[in-house]
């Protein structure tokens, strides 16, 4: 399945959704007006909770938490490194994703136990303003999207 997320969406109290390749909503996030940090709502289409996208503050590197029902389900850490960026999404026990690739160019890959599960590729869609998600069948959606957003709100950050 492809989904579409715009890029650079992140503002005050932002919201958006997140639609599939036949451009029909999936996701909607909200983001919050004021907290310490940055903070959304990730939903269904109806606007049941799934998770929530929490930074947390006063780290070395960026660090951001998904929790799911109030508990931590994994972190999205930024890796320290000379030449290039890459992320981790560490979920508990052996599941944990590497993230590479261009970055900036929205061209990245999710790889897990040895094998790519999920590609983001600016390219992959016609819309100007928005990257397409390419996630494997029986692959967490949620938290491959959740990171996807965070690794955007970095980046724009760090341009920023």
């Amino acid at each position: 399945m492809i989904y579409r997320i715009r890029e650079r969406f992140w503002s005050l109290g932002d919201n958006f959704t997140i639609n599939n390749e036949s451009d029909e909503a999936c996701f909607q996030v909200k983001g919050e007006v004021f907290s310490w940090g940055d903070s959304l709502s990730f939903q269904d289409a109806s606007g049941r909770e799934l998770a929530v996208i929490d930074q947390k503050l006063l780290t070395l590197m960026p660090r951001y938490q998904i929790l799911i029902d109030g508990a931590v389900f994994a972190e999205v850490v930024k890796e320290w490194s000379w030449f290039s960026k890459s992320f981790t999404l560490d979920v508990p026990g052996p599941n944990d994703y590497s993230i590479e690739g261009s970055f900036w160019e929205h061209d990245f890959t999710f790889n897990r136990k040895g094998r790519i599960v999920a590609h983001v590729n600016k390219h992959m869609l016609s819309f100007s303003d928005s990257y397409g998600v390419e996630i494997i069948e029986g692959e967490d959606v949620v938290a491959i999207l959740c990171t996807c957003i965070v690794i955007d709100q970095i980046l724009h950050d760090e341009k920023d």
